[in-house]
């Protein structure tokens, strides 16, 4: 009897850590994470119960236990995270993209009291090239944001040793409305022409997260990127499939 229990125990903590994993595995797909909440959520239970009876003696399976749980709290903190960051891009692609559309960078000045001057630093802006811009340089859009490309240095490598980039990036909101950010605005570009998404690293707590930014608010927070990217682009909303925007950071 005692054995049945034991095997019935450690059977829970098995279950537990499978569950993790697969729940991990589909956490970072909006909609489908959806799944993997609940997913996790059971094999958070699974794992406890089974963590409960190791820490009574009834088996051995303390270990695995406890790496189900960590990796199905994990699960849900990602699906949380990411959800929050998918709606905030989604609020972002409803307010239009035209008005995300850069105006001017920082660099450009206006002559005092020389109405000209405006006029022409707007036509100048419509025929601007922002998309190779320098680490450092901000770029103003239409909406009220100013979007900032502070630096970009080696990151932490991954488990399996892939390389990684930190880049730092500020938002701060000049407009009158409340403007979205989130960590989903950015990708990179490498030396061939590959463009892809960011990746998440376990960092210092700097990572850039997801909210809305008040008038006249600022925020700054990192982008992780694998490889070795020459370029990093902003795109303003999921639904833009072109960004106008990019600094080069090699």
């Amino acid at each position: 009897m005692a054995e049945q229990e034991n095997q019935a125990k450690s059977g829970l903590a098995i279950a537990g850590l499978v569950l993790g994993i697969v729940a991990i595995a589909g956490s970072f797909v909006p909609i489908i994470n959806n799944l993997s909440f609940f997913i996790a959520l059971v094999g958070a239970v699974l794992a406890i119960i089974a963590l409960v009876g190791a820490l009574r003696g009834k088996h051995g399976a303390k270990g695995m236990s406890i790496a189900g749980v960590v990796i199905c709290v994990l699960s849900m903190v990602i699906v949380l995270a990411t959800q929050s960051a998918f709606k905030a891009a989604l609020d972002s692609a409803k307010t239009g993209g035209g008005s995300s559309s850069p105006v001017s960078t920082s660099q450009a000045e206006d002559a005092p009291g020389d109405s000209s001057a405006v006029d022409s630093k707007d036509d100048k802006a419509e025929e601007a090239d922002f998309s190779n811009m320098g680490v450092g340089q901000s770029v103003d859009l239409k909406n009220g944001l100013s979007i900032t490309v502070n630096s970009a240095e080696p990151g932490p490598d991954q488990y399996d040793g892939t390389h990684t980039v930190r880049v730092s990036v500020t938002y701060t909101n000049n407009g009158s409305s409340n403007e979205s950010f989130n960590i989903f605005d950015w990708k990179a570009v490498d030396e061939n022409g590959v463009e892809k998404g960011s990746t998440y690293v376990m960092d210092d707590g700097d990572r850039l997260e997801s909210g809305k930014l008040n008038p006249g608010g600022t925020v700054t927070g990192n982008v992780y990127f694998e490889g070795d990217p020459v370029k990093v682009l902003y795109y303003s909303n999921l639904l833009q499939t072109e960004s106008q925007v990019a600094w080069n950071i090699k």
